[in-house]
């Protein structure tokens, strides 16, 4: 399942994070990678320890934890700290699989059952930079607006194409869901957006919204792992 969230950073928000990153201290991206995904991975990383990425983390991270949509749609248990990359000159990632277990600076690690990539840069301001996904057999070329953001399983195979012009800014990361199933946890998320839809039309004291309510959360118990 493909899930765009529009919008995901306000106007002003955007604004924050592209004046931060504008004398960010950006690294060579291969250092992050592992030994088989190194030699497909040409761009440039934020320094996590700096703090430009501090800073970021901390804002994304509060965003995160309080975005109905996007908790709807993966149920976090734990969020990979979000990352920041560059993609310029030609900058490429080359057809890849995440890691399964994503260990984090203080020594903890998490599942990763999905990636998030947050586009900072307005599509206009660059040429290719696609992020391209391999879901159920067909493959999904995805490029978004500045703010805008995409969730989808991370075990899917994909890449992002070169950016022969300008200069692709975006956040990623992985969430451990609460749901390592990706069709039980699609199928929470639609029955909660029916739910929501029906609730502003019939009010939460409906008899049918209660009902498929309590189915939502009657699932969501049985198919928890926590």
């Amino acid at each position: 399942m493909l899930t765009v969230i529009n919008n995901f950073l306000s106007a002003s928000e955007l604004a924050h994070f592209r004046q931060t990153l504008d004398g960010a201290n950006w690294q060579d991206g291969a250092r992050s990678a592992g030994q088989l995904a190194a030699p497909l991975k040409t761009n440039l990383q934020l320094d996590d320890s700096s703090a430009a990425a501090r800073s970021l983390v901390t804002s994304l991270s509060a965003k995160l934890s309080q975005h109905p949509l996007f908790i709807s749609a993966a149920l976090p248990d734990k969020i990979y700290p979000p990352k920041f990359n560059c993609y310029q000159n030609d900058g490429h990632y080359g057809q890849h699989i995440d890691s399964a277990i994503m260990r984090c600076a203080d020594g903890s690690s998490l599942r990763s059952d999905l990636s998030a990539t947050l586009f900072l840069s307005p599509a206009e301001d660059y040429e290719g930079g696609e992020l391209c996904v391999e879901i159920g057999g067909c493959l999904q070329e995805i490029k978004l607006d500045a703010g805008d953001m995409i969730i989808y399983p991370a075990n899917c195979l994909h890449e992002v194409k070169p950016v022969p012009k300008g200069q692709r800014l975006a956040a990623f990361f992985w969430v451990q869901s609460l749901i390592r199933s990706h069709q039980q946890r699609q199928q929470l998320f639609e029955l909660d957006q029916s739910i929501q839809a029906l609730t502003l039309k019939l009010g939460s004291d409906d008899d049918e919204v209660r009902r498929l309510s309590a189915l939502y959360h009657n699932l969501l118990r049985e198919w928890a792992y926590a």
